[in-house]
């Protein structure tokens, strides 16, 4: 049917008639105006709201109106019901009824959404009734759905049916529908509990019913898959376990049948997800057997690649052993059940294929091993043993199962992989990572020395044919731990250290692990600096390559920043490979603010003498940059420039801190000279030699904050890392500051020795702020001509409420900046 003309005027105008909502419908649904398309839904959903809702759904349900009204029509007597109850007499209540009743009859060969809104509506309708008004709902819709003339005394207004199969599919949707509308709908608490109890009674009538359509012959598929939705729904209300025992036996034969299967899957995983299901030992452990039973089945989906069947299995095997681990494990007369459970799910976690290109099973099982080590360990010490004597085979063996599953593909099919699914591999390996770090406190030590002896024969035995993607695993299992237990009193690291020398890192994914392993031990190596030597070489040999900056830069800052102190006789290398990388990944603004930090590390713990030399052959190529973009015209390219450029000074000083090595060296031993109080600070050098380059560029960026932005963050880090060294800066620095914010005013310039300033006067002088404030602020025209008395007084209120948190502070600051600032687009540079 083709939709009619505009009527003439916008929705908002017009009447509220049943033509003007079927008109307003039609725009909704018709018209590519998406203008018009809004204004309609909005004139809709006041309609629906209206009085006359009442009335006109019943015309939008005529047979002769398109889907889409009909549609509108059941979707607004839901509304109505649901949240306009009220609106209604009591004795209008039984004739509501049966009209939903004749019309759910009247749509049950479809169009299926309208059936499904009509079934809702009454749904909601029973939950505002029951149990007062509607004590037995389940018996009656039963009764009004028979495939023979219903009893006229019933009061259902049901109608003669000759379609029993179709009928038989509008109870079940009737039915599904009823539990779910609870579970949505807003309700208080105490009547939340009587509907509960009054549903839980209904059950005594579903249960039989679902049983005998399940296990009739005459049952199609359909009306199974049907049965198991409908089932799936009332088990969310708490139905005991034992009471549908029988039926989810029905649910296991089901899952043979493919058009049965998905649905099947979904209703038991439900049922035995509730936790509830815990007070029913007997009616859990006969479903062991049947879940046992489904192995075959799932190896043989496993051997012919059928995600779906071995997806499906998978879950219904971690529902039951997750939800009741600890309840199967105290089972002790079962234990071999539970046990032959668990390796059913390490079969899961192993599965065949690549994840996510091959399979998506072995993901779902992770959490399980969680649950499983956490439920053993939390027994007493003695019950504890006996687990573990059982349990702790199991977990090797999902060592290396994880392992196995971390793999890489071959870089041909790696390659061959879309962006979404590396992203997705490598969530999946941050997973199965962190799995690997949980593990560590089930098997300790052995598991790390299992590790190395792999390891170790990999590298070491030629009669090993060495895959990249085997020892990429082994130093992927030991990165994952050492990321975050400490094994600094590990007996293999040293053997670890020596072996990994000997690992060809030509491949890319291989040499990454390797930098990242490397990484990890930082800690270690700053305890054990002898072993610098033969592992700073590789480090600095994937700081070379572009493929591995990443990891390579990463690996490198945790060393500088753990081991400087040893890094001396390595500092001339360090600092020529950084300053290649830099020149390569200049585009790269993280990797080239990490490799400052790095850098800034290990300048720091450098003799005196030689930093300030040192820390001019790092910066000058970037200050003489600076200094050629100072002079050039303003655009956006010259801006992202001197923001990264700035950016790296702040990164660098950020970590170059000699007072920090003073403070290390004042008990170390006497060969080591105490840094001389006579040395002025290299970063206080640097600053001032800049001062003026910095003014420069000021002077040209002052109206663009994002600039002045950067300008005070290399101020900022520097004062918080040189405290009182930063003295001989304070007059240069407040002066440039008091030019900035009188010129133009910025929330970074008021950010920087003000806003902690602001905060240390509010919670220390209060009065005196106050004053303070008073004083300053009254004067006309400060700080900019546009603030009125009233902002000036709310600036001061909020600054002397807040004396705890400095980040408040900071916004307050940053919005009175903005005040002062004035609007946007108001004559100010828009770079």
């Amino acid at each position: 049917m083709e939709p009619p003309g505009n009527p003439g005027g916008t929705p908002v105008e017009l009447e509220l008639t049943l033509e003007n909502v079927e008109s307003a419908l039609y725009q909704l649904y018709f018209d590519p105006d998406m203008e018009h398309k809004n204004v309609a839904q909005k004139w809709l959903t006041q309609a629906q709201a209206s009085a006359q809702a009442w009335h006109f759904c019943w015309a939008l349900l005529s047979p002769d109106k398109i889907p889409e009204v009909q549609f509108f029509g059941a979707s607004t007597l839901h509304t109505k019901i649901s949240r306009h109850w009220s609106d209604l007499a009591a004795d209008q209540h039984e004739s509501l009824r049966t009209q939903l009743l004749s019309h759910i009859l009247q749509f049950s060969s479809g169009p299926k959404m309208v059936l499904t809104r009509l079934c809702v509506a009454l749904a909601s309708l029973a939950l505002n009734v029951i149990p007062q008004a509607w004590s037995q709902p389940v018996a009656d819709m039963v009764r009004a759905f028979q495939p023979h003339k219903p009893d006229p005394e019933d009061g259902s207004g049901a109608k003669a049916s000759q379609d029993p199969h179709t009928h038989c599919l509008t109870l079940l949707e009737l039915l599904t529908v009823l539990p779910e509308e609870f579970q949505s709908s807003r309700l208080a608490q105490a009547r939340r509990g009587q509907l509960r109890e009054a549903l839980a009674g209904e059950w005594a009538v579903v249960c039989p019913l679902l049983r005998q359509l399940m296990q009739s012959q005459d049952s199609s598929s359909q009306v199974k898959e049907k049965v198991l939705k409908c089932l799936s729904s009332w088990v969310a209300l708490d139905v005991p376990l034992g009471e549908i025992q029988e039926l989810l036996h029905d649910c296991f034969t089901a899952l043979s049948d493919p058009e049965l299967f998905d649905a099947a899957v979904e209703t038991v995983v439900n049922a035995i997800s509730q936790p509830d299901c815990q007070r029913y030992i007997n009616a859990l452990l006969s479903l062991m057997p049947l879940v046992l039973g489904l192995y075959d089945q799932l190896k043989t989906a496993a051997q012919d690649g059928d995600m779906e069947t071995s997806h499906g299995i998978c879950r219904i095997a971690v529902a039951l052993g997750e939800t009741h681990s600890r309840v199967l494990l105290e089972q002790v007369d079962h234990w071999q059940e539970y046990l032959a459970l668990v390796n059913m799910i390490l079969f899961c976690t192993g599965i065949p294929g690549h994840y996510p290109v091959n399979e998506t099973t072995s993901s779902l099982t992770l959490t399980f091993w969680y649950t499983l080590q956490d439920d053993i360990l939390s027994f007493e010490e003695e019950k504890q043993c006996v687990y573990l004597q059982v349990y702790r085979p199991v977990y090797f063996q999902l060592v290396d199962v994880l392992l196995h599953k971390s793999h890489y593909p071959s870089q041909e099919e790696y390659a061959s992989w879309s962006s979404d699914d590396k992203e997705q591999f490598r969530i999946y390996r941050v997973d199965i990572s962190d799995t690997l770090m949980y593990v560590y406190e089930m098997l300790g030590a052995e598991l790390l020395s299992n590790l190395y002896e792999r390891l170790g024969r990999l590298l070491m035995d030629p009669q090993q044919s060495a895959v990249w993607q085997d020892t990429e695993a082994l130093l992927f299992g030991f990165q994952s731990i050492a990321e975050t237990i400490d094994v600094n009193y590990s007996d293999v690291i040293p053997g670890l250290i020596g072996l990994i020398p000997r690992i060809n890192i030509s491949n890319i994914l291989l040499a990454d692990t390797v930098m990242y392993t490397i990484g990890s031990l930082a800690e270690w190596l700053a305890d054990h600096p002898v072993m610098l030597g033969g592992i700073l070489p590789m480090v600095l040999q994937g700081l070379a390559k572009p493929e591995l900056s990443v990891s390579s830069v990463s690996t490198l800052k945790r060393i500088c920043r753990e081991c400087r102190y040893d890094l001396g006789p390595y500092a001339q290398d360090i600092l020529t490979v950084s300053q290649v990388r830099h020149r390569e990944i200049h585009s790269n603004t993280s990797q080239c603010m990490w490799l400052m930090q790095g850098l800034g590390f290990l300048l720091s713990a450098l003799p005196s003498e030689e930093i300030l030399g040192r820390l001019h052959s790092l910066i000058t190529p970037h200050i003489q940059q600076l200094d050629t973009l100072a002079q050039q015209e303003l655009n956006p390219t010259n801006k992202q420039s001197i923001i990264h450029i700035v950016g790296m000074l702040a990164s660098l000083f950020t970590t170059l801190d000699i007072n920090r090595q003073a403070d290390c060296l004042e008990g170390a031993a006497s060969s080591r000279l105490p840094v001389p109080q006579s040395t002025q600070n290299p970063v206080v050098v640097v600053l001032q030699q800049v001062f003026t380059l910095i003014q420069t560029i000021l002077s040209k960026w002052l109206h663009d904050s994002e600039v002045v932005e950067a300008v005070c963050g290399v101020f900022d880090k520097s004062v918080r890392t040189l405290l009182h060294d930063f003295g001989p800066m304070v007059p240069q620095l407040g002066e440039m500051l008091g030019e900035i914010y009188s010129a133009f005013p910025q929330a970074s310039a008021l950010d920087l020795h003000f806003s902690e300033v602001l905060l240390n006067l509010s919670r220390h002088c209060p009065a005196l702020l106050s004053q303070w404030l008073k004083e300053t602020l009254q004067t006309p025209g400060f700080p900019c001509a546009q603030l009125t008395a009233e902002q000036k007084h709310t600036f001061s209120q909020q600054l002397l409420r807040e004396q705890t948190n400095k980040r408040r502070v900071k916004e307050i600051v940053k919005e009175f900046a903005l005040l002062c600032r004035g609007p946007q687009g108001s004559g100010y540079s828009d770079y």
